[in-house]
């Protein structure tokens, strides 16, 4: 089972650096699982990209639309909220990273990111976490 966060998530919608990478966890027969918030956090990032003209608005509504469909489930914020807080403080890191975090630990879950310094901070409390690149090599 993968925690998949946005950071990956909007590899798979846009066509960008390591699309193809992040495509292949869809295939690689992994659960995929994230807090629901990630739909928040990839329709920001949509409408960030929107806005600099990367995507057209029929693509980031597409993609936000279909982003639930790639995880195989999306687990309630509320329980774990107060463990992310514990977490963003206790790593000094943001709590919307952290929330990963916590779902993978309340999943017994590795985390997948894209994003090279949460998956710094987060390796202190889970060394399941993996880089998007570590994860294709197969370091797991």
């Amino acid at each position: 089972m993968l925690v998949v966060d946005a950071s990956v998530a909007v590899k798979w919608l846009v066509d960008e650096i390591d699309h193809t990478s992040a495509r292949a966890i869809l295939v690689a027969g992994d659960e995929l699982v994230a807090p629901e918030f990630v739909l928040a956090e990839v329709g920001n990032v949509l409408w960030k990209k929107l806005r600099r003209g990367e995507v057209s608005e029929p693509q980031a509504i597409a993609g936000l639309s279909a982003l639930p469909r790639f995880y195989d489930r999306l687990i309630p914020t509320q329980p774990i909220i107060m463990r992310a807080l514990a977490l963003a403080t206790e790593l000094q890191h943001p709590v919307y990273d952290c929330l990963y975090l916590a779902c993978a630990e309340s999943e017994g879950a590795g985390v997948v990111t894209a994003d090279a310094r949460f998956a710094q901070a987060a390796r202190k409390k889970s060394p399941k976490t993996l880089s998007l690149s570590e994860w294709v090599a197969g370091v797991r």
